[in-house]
């Protein structure tokens, strides 16, 4: 697997696959580009798809702290530069939702559209978990399972046996440290309507991690932000109702891409 080296010596592996218009993908908390796995081929045929392991995850460096969201928007921007790619469409789902927000903010130019998947605009305003759910997820006897439950519906699990791509954690506990507080000190609200792009905000009905009313929030402070809410999806929609949402993402790249120049921002 190639990798690229940041400014201050840190290594961080990516992969490319596909052809056609650039598409950088933004895995969830504590994941690496594996969580793209079971739906990267959705986007090959018409897309040159880009992923790479956050630090901490999958074959890149895990240092002991430094871990932030701009830290990983800032990396994704220089893996645009190793590539010698100008501007890409982004697709972030839970926190790289975030990721996808912060990027978009801190390296406007370097982003043509947005897709931001079961995520929120973090900070108080967010609609959070119930704190029965979050118990159960702080506890190690119950927390892979309700973790599961969260990502994918019962049906789901019982046709498709684990390991779930989703269900990656990090590789040290740092990492996986550094990871949610990194996620959890999300805070956006300000600053979201400085984002010019063309964004749609897809979500799952059932969602109980993230509850579906956050992407209604962030369409009110993204301007002219699309909400699409995918029926019976919970927070790994994408996955599991991927025949419904894969195509509503190449939808609304193709005609992004279809605008005019310059009438995309």
């Amino acid at each position: 697997m190639p990798k690229f080296t940041c400014a201050d010596g840190l290594a961080i592996t990516y992969q490319t696959s596909g052809q056609g218009a650039p598409l950088l993908l933004l895995s969830g908390q504590g994941n690496g580009m594996g969580w793209w796995d079971p739906i990267v081929a959705d986007f090959e045929s018409d897309h040159l798809v880009i992923r790479f392991d956050y630090l901490g995850t999958g074959g890149s460096d895990a240092p002991v702290s430094g871990y932030s969201l701009d830290r990983f928007a800032d990396d994704a921007t220089a893996l645009l530069d190793h590539l010698g790619i100008e501007s890409s469409a982004v697709y972030g789902t839970s926190m790289g939702g975030k990721g996808a927000q912060q990027l978009a903010l801190r390296h406007p130019s370097r982003v043509n559209c947005l897709v931001i998947g079961c995520s929120s605009t973090g900070g108080p305003n967010i609609i959070r978990m119930s704190n029965e759910i979050s118990s159960r997820i702080a506890d190690p006897a119950t927390k892979e399972a309700t973790l599961t439950n969260l990502m994918y519906s019962p049906k789901w699990t019982a046709e498709y046996a684990s390991p779930y791509a989703t269900l990656g954690e990090a590789s040290t506990p740092q990492a996986r440290l550094g990871h949610r507080r990194a996620s959890n000190g999300h805070d956006a609200w300000d600053k979201l309507g400085a984002i010019a792009v063309p964004t749609l905000i897809l979500h799952g009905s059932d969602d109980l991690m993230v509850p579906p009313a956050n992407a209604d929030l962030l369409a009110g402070r993204i301007p002219n932000a699309q909400v699409r809410i995918i029926p019976g999806g919970r927070h790994a929609y994408f996955e599991e109702y991927r025949e419904v949402a894969s195509p509503i993402v190449l939808d609304f790249l193709a005609a992004v891409l279809a605008m005019p120049s310059g009438d995309s921002k």
